[in-house]
Formats: C-alpha cells, sequence, structure tokens
C-alpha cells in the first residue's frame, strides 16, 4: 500500500485522505517513507521468494526440502530461518500436517477430463497415459513416471529420479516427445491424461505441455477407473520386478526397471488385446510411413 500512497502523493492527493480511504495509519507509512526497504528486508524477500517458488513447483515438500531447493537458486540460509518463514506463511507439506473438511481434498485439476474412462485410439499419439509410481530400496525411494501409448500399450516415455518433483513428471514427457520424434512421430495434438497429482498440475508440466502443443486432461478425485489403463501397467510392473526380491540399491532398481521395460515389456510380452502382439510387433504392423508423418 505504501508505494501507492506516495504515488498519489506526488499527483497532488493528500496523504491523510490517501491514508483514510485505504484505511491504513499514517505513522508506519510515514516510518516507511524515511526508509522504504533495509538491506534485512530485501534478504528476507529473496529467501522468502526462493521458498515460495519451491513450495508452489512441490507442494508436498517440508521446510527441509524447500531449503534445499532455495540454496540450489542461490539463496543460501539456515534451517531455522527456513522454518520461520515457511511458518509465518503457511507452507507446510501437503502430506506434513492433517487436514480437515475441504482443506484436506487434492487441488483442483487444470485440464477437463477429455477421455471419460475411453482408453481406445485409432492412431499412434492420440491418447497417452502417465502416472508415477514408487518402491523402497535400502537406500530409500525411487520414483517412476511412465508414459503410455494407447494405441500400442507401449511406455513411450519414462523418467526415474530419487525425488518426487514435478522435474520428473517434465523429463518423462521430453523423453516421450524425444522418442516419437527420433521414430519419425508428430506428438502434436495428443491427449494427456493423468490423476490429479501435484506434479502433473505443477507449471513446469503445464508449460511443457503447450510447448509441445500436447493437450492436458485430468480424472476425478479417487477415481482409480479414470486412469485404469495405467494402473494395469504399473501392476505388472510391481508384479514381475519390484516384488520379485529386495532391492539394495537404488541404481539396481533402475536398471531391473529400465530392463524390463524396454527387453521384457516391449519385445516379448504378448498382449490379447493386441492380437497377441508386442507393443514393438504392433506398432510395427499397424502404421505406415504417412501414418508417422501424420
Amino acid at each position: 500500500m505504501y508505494p501507492l500512497v506516495r504515488e498519489l502523493a506526488e499527483d497532488g492527493i493528500p496523504v491523510t485522505v490517501t491514508c483514510r480511504v485505504l484505511k491504513i495509519a499514517r505513522q508506519p507509512y510515514y516510518r516507511w517513507l524515511a526508509g522504504p526497504v533495509t538491506e534485512r528486508d530485501l534478504v528476507e524477500a529473496h529467501r522468502a521468494n526462493a521458498l515460495f517458488d519451491a513450495h508452489r513447483d512441490d507442494p508436498e515438500f517440508g521446510y527441509r526440502f524447500l531449503l534445499d531447493e532455495a540454496v540450489e537458486a542461490g539463496q543460501d540460509m539456515a534451517s531455522r530461518t527456513a522454518w520461520r518463514i515457511c511458518s509465518s506463511n503457511g507452507w507446510w507439506s501437503a502430506f506434513g500436517k492433517p487436514k480437515r473438511g475441504k482443506n484436506g481434498r487434492t487441488g483442483p485439476p487444470v485440464h477437463d477430463d477429455l477421455v471419460e474412462r475411453d482408453f481406445t485410439a485409432e492412431v499412434p499419439n492420440e491418447l497417452w497415459l502417465t502416472d508415477i509410481t514408487e518402491h523402497r530400496t535400502a537406500e530409500g525411494k525411487l520414483y517412476l513416471c511412465a508414459i503410455k501409448d494407447v494405441f500400442s500399450n507401449r511406455i513411450v516415455g519414462y523418467s526415474i529420479d530419487s525425488r518426487m518433483k514435478s522435474r520428473l513428471a517434465v523429463a518423462a514427457l521430453d523423453s516421450a516427445v524425444a522418442r516419437r520424434a527420433a521414430e519419425g512421430y508428430s506428438a502434436a495434438g495428443c491427449i494427456v491424461h493423468s490423476d490429479r497429482g501435484s506434479q502433473f498440475r505443477s507449471r513446469k508440466f503445464v508449460h511443457a505441455l503447450n510447448r509441445y502443443g500436447l493437450v492436458g486432461s485430468m480424472g476425478r478425485v479417487g477415481a482409480a477407473g479414470d486412469n485404469a489403463a495405467m494402473e494395469s501397467f504399473f501392476s505388472l510392473l510391481q508384479k514381475n520386478v519390484l516384488d520379485r526380491q529386495s532391492w539394495a540399491t537404488r541404481q539396481d532398481l533402475r536398471i531391473a526397471i529400465v530392463t524390463w521395460v524396454e527387453r521384457t515389456y516391449h519385445r516379448r510380452r504378448r498382449q490379447d488385446a493386441l492380437g497377441r502382439l508386442t507393443p514393438i510387433e504392433y506398432e510395427t504392423i499397424m502404421t505406415t510411413p504417412a501414418t508417422q508423418a501424420a
């Protein structure tokens, strides 16, 4: 408010009148006018901005993870300082504090549901499904974001990381678009359907969709059937890889996931829905150069 009071005063409107209209006291304004922004205020503001940017991109992070992101952005501070800033602004982890009533609900969708459980596609890159799964290792959790083309049930893109951030979903989208482009496909106009996870509602993911000309779609809250086709793939992955043994390191599990997807799921596992063909065989037989160019 204070810069506005100063600008109006420069235009000839008395400070008394402006403060009365805005319902603010004059003395604090004059104190601010004598020293508008201190060096301490500037430092605090830059730190708060860095923490807020990290919280907005990944609302499930607690203040310690937000501190890591702020430090990477060049705003170094003590852990206690990060906690104080987050506490005063209410920037809590989405999982850190119990919610009651409406406050506990999943965030609003950024896209309409364009699929409505119709998991069919006539051509490649008409409909992609995406979701994130996790599994524990002795070193900690490992997260996988995968993107499946409904036309052939092929995993066209995926990303594996030790942290479930928005960049996990963006990296999977980048890999899917790059793979299809290398194969001569155009992904523009493809619908990308997901749940309402924060990674898929993040600014970074939405910007990536727009950058590639893709169309976002989101299912309803608490309706597993809205993305059932993606869950079926994760169920296979769970049975064939994740539950087969205890994993000592993230790297071991990462290699196992990539090997199973690229060698077994894509090239050896025949599916009834594809006429007892593998995803790679189905795409090879059912597509033509003209289809790829389209």
